[in-house]
């Protein structure tokens, strides 16, 4: 077995103007969808808005910049992740499949193992 990180991106715009019914909704899928995935799922949650995140980078004199917003502008943001086992990639996409993203879509990565 190997793990994976899904990692969900959406649109933040969308759920900022989501109405109080259909954002429970959404949540809703997701417990449904950790329900269903429980033997799979070793971690996972959602994340505050990239308006409070905070990007570092080490700059050229070894010191550090920091800057607020996202490492990255882009019109889907990182919202959440699971973390989940699975036999293979194939049955890695399966499960992603089935993840809640009305408004964007997610990205499969494996987790690096070093030995």
């Amino acid at each position: 077995m190997a793990e994976y990180l899904i990692l969900i991106y959406e649109d933040e715009d969308a759920w900022a103007r989501l109405d109080p019914d259909t954002s429970q909704r959404i949540m809703g899928d997701h417990q449904v969808f950790g329900e269903a995935n429980r033997s799979l799922l070793r971690g996972g949650n959602a994340l505050q808005p990239t308006t409070v995140a905070t990007s570092l980078r080490k700059d050229a004199s070894g010191g550090f910049s920091m800057t607020d917003g996202p490492f990255a502008e882009t019109k889907e943001a990182l919202g959440g992740y699971y973390l989940i086992e699975a036999a293979d990639l194939d049955e890695a996409l399966a499960v992603a499949k089935q993840v809640p993203a009305p408004f964007g879509g997610v990205e499969v990565r494996p987790i690096r193992t070093f030995a």
